[in-house]
């Protein structure tokens, strides 16, 4: 039965919009610290989450955000430019919550909404207070993470580096993982800094594929990083740095446990020697 006076503007599902009332404002404040907007509806006496950041590494996506929340719970709502809203986390009481799934069109632009909501049954009519995140593009701002060094090889002066792309959250229809130069293709590149051990100036490389043949002086160690790089990027070109200090670990290793060895059996030999010389010195001489 229609209230007399009331609006007849319905949302699918029969629930009814807030804003189709005559007089009703939502209130809006800016939070300065953060530079977020929160928007208070229908129950204003619930707190609202500050500092909400993404964090974003191979296109793996948690959003965080503040405070630990007491006598409410938290929704996520991640709202893209042109896709359909999706709800993450629903009535939680964490403050992060894993959105890779909802990010899966990685070029388009997203919001996230945290809603404070005050009961375990969601009411269509009374639209909880939220805070809105800033703008978050995961092409453009998740952080490539660090290759694997697959392999390493050097014969006489050249060095040469294999890499394996990292992998992100995100499949094929087969279920293999997709990598990051899966996504990013010819926008991916490799950059290698190398230096002689015990040494300040570096050189480097970059390389579009997954292999560096660099020239070196044998007669020396090396150190050296490698990361993922996006020229095309305005902002977070450079992803995570991956040392190769454990490959120069294994050679000094493989070295130190090749002279023990070597000292080892010198000293069994040497032990040998002396035994059979002091067993001649007391053999009786021939013919005495």
């Amino acid at each position: 039965i229609p209230t007399p006076g009331l609006p007849a503007a319905q949302r699918p599902g029969g629930s009814v919009h807030r804003e189709a009332f005559p007089g009703w404002q939502p209130a809006v404040t800016y939070n300065t610290a953060n530079g977020t907007f929160s928007l208070f509806k229908g129950n204003p006496e619930l707190p609202t989450a500050v500092n909400i950041t993404w964090s974003s590494i191979n296109f793996k996506t948690i959003l965080k955000w503040q405070p630990k929340p007491s006598g409410y719970f938290y929704t996520v709502e991640i709202h893209g430019e042109t896709s359909d809203t999706k709800k993450k986390c629903i009535m939680t009481k964490e403050t992060e919550c894993d959105v890779t799934d909802a990010l899966r069109n990685v070029k388009e632009t997203y919001t996230a909404h945290v809603l404070s909501v005050k009961s375990l049954v969601e009411d269509d009519f009374e639209e909880p207070p939220f805070a809105s995140s800033e703008k978050f593009t995961p092409y453009n701002q998740t952080i490539i993470g660090k290759p694997e060094i697959q392999n390493y090889t050097q014969k006489d002066s050249k060095l040469r580096v294999v890499l394996r792309d990292p992998l992100t959250p995100y499949t094929f229809p087969n279920g293999s993982f997709q990598s990051v130069r899966d996504i990013f293709k010819h926008d991916l590149e490799y950059k290698l800094y190398y230096w002689k051990d015990q040494s300040s100036g570096k050189k480097d490389t970059t390389t579009k594929s997954n292999t560096f043949d660099v020239s070196i002086d044998n007669k020396n160690s090396y150190c050296f990083y490698i990361q993922g790089i996006i020229p095309s990027r305005r902002e977070n070109r450079n992803g995570q740095e991956k040392y190769g200090a454990e490959v120069f670990i294994i050679i000094a290793v493989v070295a130190i446990a090749v002279i023990t060895l070597a000292i080892v059996l010198a000293v069994i030999l040497c032990k040998r020697k002396k035994k059979a010389k002091t067993a001649r010195e007391k053999e009786p001489l021939n013919g005495v």
